[in-house]
């Protein structure tokens, strides 16, 4: 058995960040991007973890570009440590997704994480990164399934720019309004969409909507309130906010 790991430690610096090539959101923390490539006989696991963004994505796309190309069969990834990510994040996966396929190899999500799952949810393309979704052979002719269809992935990928920002926002006035962190705004959206049976973007929507004058029904602010309680009282959680601090 030949096994290898390389390490790749990526650093992006805030103040150095493109201040107009996408959407960065209020109070929320970035961290550093680390990219870990393990080598097993003929499997190729990457382990990623930190901040996918407009200002890492590139550096993602480019290493797994890489990985993919020195791999035997293709590549599977380990996201359950990516923190915040965006729909460049998601480009940067369909990216790959389809050069692997132009190569003849697969591209496998073993672990999506909390933030990268519900995009790749959200927008319908998690089934592509499933075990046995690429079907295509040498050459990388693709599926004939309609959801590997670049065109549908291009679809998938406008609606994610269209609705991650609202998502984001949201998140922001409910580490403003409550005193959350950036983490449990999360969970608090995630709750309430679940509970609702309502579209994740959907609730982040009203949340931003109620901002401007338009006001939350009755029993959505209640099962709001509820979500919030609950998460602060959660056992293990942090405390809100550290000395000196200030609300996202």
């Amino acid at each position: 058995m030949s096994k290898r790991t390389v390490s790749a430690r990526l650093i992006m610096d805030d103040d150095a960040a493109p201040a107009a090539s996408g959407y960065s959101p209020p109070g929320i923390a970035r961290s550093p991007l680390v990219i870990q490539v393990r080598t097993v006989d003929d499997r190729t696991v990457v382990t990623v973890s930190g901040t996918v963004d407009v200002t890492s994505a590139q550096a993602l796309r480019g290493r797994l570009y890489e990985a993919v190309r020195q791999s035997a069969r293709g590549i599977e990834l380990d996201l359950g440590a990516v923190g915040h990510c965006d729909a460049h994040a998601l480009d940067a996966l369909l990216r790959v997704r389809r050069h692997a396929m132009d190569h003849g190899r697969t591209v496998t999500i073993l672990t999506p994480g909390a933030d990268m799952g519900t995009l790749l949810r959200e927008t319908g393309t998690l089934p592509l990164f499933a075990a046995g979704s690429e079907s295509g052979g040498a050459g990388g002719a693709g599926g004939a399934g309609g959801a590997q269809d670049p065109y549908t992935e291009l679809a998938q990928l406008r609606r994610a720019m269209q609705t991650r920002p609202v998502i984001d926002l949201a998140r922001g006035v409910l580490m403003a309004s409550f005193g959350l962190s950036a983490e449990d705004a999360w969970q608090v959206l995630v709750s309430v969409s679940q509970n609702t049976n309502t579209k994740l973007h959907r609730v982040a929507g009203g949340l931003v909507g109620a901002v401007t004058g338009d006001p939350l029904p009755e029993d959505f602010q209640e099962l709001l309130a509820a979500t919030v309680a609950k998460v602060r009282t959660e056992p293990g959680r942090e405390p809100e906010q550290k000395p000196g601090q200030e609300p996202g």
